[in-house]
């Protein structure tokens, strides 16, 4: 399911404009975005956690070069359904 077909459902079931909803649907999206870049994990009871990930430090290859090279460690947001 895409953004507009999460839009185009929620406006079919509550019969809100399809332009609010999506603005709704934005602001939502920018808000977890947010929260998330600032450190901080976003619970929805009975639905699921954003949450951040810490990724450990590891070494990778560049094929085309083969060469290695570092990855260091570093963040990745996640869902985690409850």
């Amino acid at each position: 399911m895409t953004k507009a077909d999460l839009v185009q459902e929620i406006s079919k079931q509550t019969g809100i404009d399809r332009n609010e909803v999506l603005m709704i649907v934005e602001a939502f999206m920018e808000t977890v975005k947010g929260s998330l870049s600032n450190g901080k994990n976003v619970y929805l009871r009975g639905f699921g956690s954003f949450i951040i990930k810490r990724k450990a430090e590891k070494t990778g290859r560049n094929i085309g070069q083969n060469t290695t090279l570092v990855i260091p460690a570093h963040n990745v947001p996640a869902f985690k359904p409850s």
